[in-house]
């Protein structure tokens, strides 16, 4: 099986830094225009299903991609962001003034109880949810099969800690780069392998990764 698993295009608060969670911020235009990139680099590809988060920046994502391909976009909630609770809607600075030993356990060394924010979800649950939309997305795909799987950050860090048998300290090893492909392959989901990881080639040159102060 063939999995694509891609980040949702930028959004402004991606862009400025502001921690959106659940709440549900639409594509900006560049956000639009990375997404549309995505959509061009794909479109030979022969697709066999696409699945979204409910979040619209996800979902227009996979949309736009879909579109090329003439299939339609289904929905899995458990693929939805990792909510942020109190910090949603505002900056890196302000969590870091309000509760910087949450944010700070979070950002560096994130086991599955902490809290990404007061009242907020832990990486366990993402960890525990995304897994399961993951095996839902992925069942039945056969040896030529390929399907795409638009979510967020925290979602696809969890899915490929899985796969790379990484634990939640490590989710930070890596990035997600806005409308970043992900390539799988396997031929079960415990023979998965990463092909490529973060590649944005398609959205911006190389050393040109934009980094976000929030997700």
């Amino acid at each position: 099986m063939n999995i694509l698993l891609v980040r949702h295009g930028e959004t402004a608060w991606n862009a400025l830094g502001r921690f959106q969670g659940r709440t549900d911020v639409p594509l900006s235009p560049e956000g639009k225009r990375q997404a549309f990139e995505l959509s061009q680099r794909l479109r030979d590809l022969p697709l066999t299903r696409v699945v979204a988060s409910p979040l619209i920046r996800a979902h227009e994502t996979a949309e736009i991609v879909a579109r090329v391909h003439q299939l339609p976009v289904a929905t899995d909630d458990r693929l939805i962001e990792i909510s942020h609770g109190d910090w949603e809607g505002k900056f890196a600075d302000d969590a870091w003034r309000t509760d910087p030993e949450i944010l700070e356990r979070y950002r560096t060394n994130p086991g599955r109880d902490d809290p990404a924010g007061p009242k907020a979800e832990t990486l366990g649950s993402v960890f525990h949810r995304s897994w399961a939309g993951f095996e839902d997305a992925t069942h039945g795909l056969g040896a030529d099969d390929c399907v795409l799987i638009a979510a967020h950050d925290a979602v696809n860090r969890a899915i490929l800690c899985q796969v790379l048998g990484l634990s939640t300290e490590r989710v930070w090893s890596f990035r997600q780069a806005p409308a970043t492909l992900n390539y799988l392959a396997g031929t079960s989901l415990q023979t998965l392998q990463v092909v490529r990881l973060n590649d944005y080639s398609h959205v911006s040159p190389l050393f040109a990764d934009p980094v976000h102060v929030a997700l």
